[in-house]
């Protein structure tokens, strides 16, 4: 094909929320992490929009006549404001309607977001979607893995494909799936039919380390086989309090629909059986800094796996360097405390100055008591950022300060921790540290695995609501596992809650 014939929209509208979190989201927050008007989306991808540059690369060999639209993600936060939604929704949808006639409409969304008077943000906006471009144009959506999956979305999409790694290595070549699989439809090449299967069951589903590591694989071994071009595993979100959490599966036949239900129940049966056997030892914070410090290799990482700003709370938890601090250890470094205050403070302070500085613990009861101490401002950055593969994320201001021998990065952008960057940035050699703390839970690891003696994981208690067995959910009304020990099979009256 030599000729533009086809018209392609690509739009991304994305953020995870956290219902539970003390935080909320507005339009400052999509601004703050990611915002690019149409026609202004960089050449490196983000997370939830690495179909624009996907898209470009791809136009002239598909013959695409690819229209642009709003591309822009807010970090994992609290609930949308409703008029901010509202707005965001809107703008991508007169874009749409803009560039019609369409052939093509490709959406990077995340699939977890939840404003003020809405549930199922993603599926509101593909009805919507929907009833612009009619029947006959082919919809696609990325999701990533820690999103919801509702019928509307499976009714008003063609073809649906999430990245499958945790942490989400993947999300160029998600797209680049989602991208092949629209174009092989639009010529005719294939009829895709979604299947999907609940699992009823809600886990933390790291790839990183088995089972879940030979179950992804034999999922992309099973792509490309017997009619399936695509399977997708949706982890579901924990702390989104919605009707459609859990874990489910995706598989997208070519006009095989009986094929594809039989498979993805089959898979999310398999999956299931899996629970409770899918996450690495969580460790007190207490026993990690113990075998921290025994440990014969450097560095340890230990992940601060609840006070993750990836799963929308707000990052700034003094809980585990109170410990730190109470035994005293040194040549350690941690990151990140979220904190645009005491950034401010020690900016005005500069390089070099030593201050007394009270910083986090600001946004939550259960974030532990506010750090107060005599810091020495060792590094500011301005504008910082971190890689994630071959995207970049912003920090924001940042600066490095001293904490009685324990080097602590504090940020104005909340981020969790992705790369070693986060320390580098800030003046600190991470593989001279004894002990790295990082926030985040596991899309630290394909970067910190290449230089660390050790990887422990802390489940210190805060803010994240990390126990769906006790989680006090209002709009969940389905049996699912931990909440209900056998939901697949036990008559209602005879299930038990673990």
């Amino acid at each position: 094909m030599n000729k533009l014939d086809k018209r392609v929209f690509v739009g991304s509208l994305a953020t995870e929320t956290n219902t539970f979190s003390p935080l909320r989201t507005d339009l400052q927050d999509f601004k703050d992490s990611f915002y690019a008007p149409p026609g202004e989306h960089p050449e490196t991808p983000t997370l939830c929009s690495a179909l624009f540059p996907v898209a470009r690369s791809r136009a002239a060999q598909f013959g695409w006549k690819v229209i642009e639209g709003t591309a822009t993600w807010a970090e994992p936060g609290g609930i949308v404001n409703q008029l901010t939604w509202e707005c965001l929704r809107d703008q991508l949808l007169d874009e749409v309607r803009a560039a019609m006639p369409l052939d093509i409409v490709l959406l990077g969304l995340h699939g977890a977001m939840v404003a003020q008077d809405c549930l199922d943000c993603e599926g509101e906006l593909l009805e919507a979607v929907r009833t612009i471009v009619g029947p006959k144009a082919i919809v696609g959506v990325t999701l990533d893995p820690h999103s919801h999956l509702s019928q509307r979305r499976l009714d008003n999409a063609d073809l649906i494909v999430a990245f499958k790694e945790f942490p989400h290595t993947d999300f160029v070549t998600a797209a680049e799936r989602l991208i092949d699989l629209a174009q092989q439809t639009v010529e005719g090449h294939i009829a895709p039919t979604m299947s999907a299967f609940d699992c009823k069951m809600i886990e933390v589903l790291p790839t990183s380390r088995q089972p879940m590591r030979g179950f992804v694989d034999r999922l992309v071994s099973l792509e490309g086989q017997d009619n399936v071009v695509s399977i997708s595993a949706i982890h579901g979100f924990m702390a989104g309090d919605v009707p459609d959490l859990g874990t489910k599966i995706i598989v997208v036949t070519d006009a095989a629909q009986e094929q594809g239900d039989k498979l993805a129940q089959r898979l999310g049966m398999e999956l299931f059986e899996m629970r409770g056997k899918t996450r690495p030892e969580f460790l007190t914070p207490e026993v990690a800094l113990d075998k921290a410090v025994a440990s014969p290799k450097s560095p340890v990482v230990i992940a601060d796996v609840w006070d993750n700003p990836g799963g929308g709370v707000p990052g700034d938890s003094t809980l585990i360097l109170h410990e730190m601090l109470r035994r005293g250890l040194k040549n350690a470094a941690l990151a990140t405390i979220w904190d645009p205050m005491a950034v401010r403070t020690c900016i005005s302070a500069g390089e070099g100055a030593v201050l007394p500085l009270r910083f986090g613990a600001k946004t939550s009861a259960t974030a532990g008591e506010p750090m107060d101490a005599i810091v020495t401002v060792k590094k500011i950055a301005l504008a910082a950022k971190q890689r994630f593969g071959s995207s970049f994320v912003p920090m924001g201001d940042c600066v490095c300060i001293d904490v009685h021998g324990i080097a602590v990065v504090l940020n104005t952008v909340r981020s969790q921790v992705f790369s070693s960057d986060v320390f580098s940035e800030l003046g600190i050699v991470p593989e001279t540290k004894k002990i790295l703390v990082v926030k985040s839970t596991n899309h630290f690891h394909d970067a910190f695995a290449k230089i660390a003696g050790d990887i422990l994981y802390a489940a210190v208690d805060g803010p994240y609501p990390n126990d769906p067995a006790t989680n006090v959910y209002q709009n969940l009304t389905r049996d699912i596992w931990p909440r209900v020990r056998s939901p697949h099979d036990e008559p209602a009256l005879q299930r038990k809650a673990v």
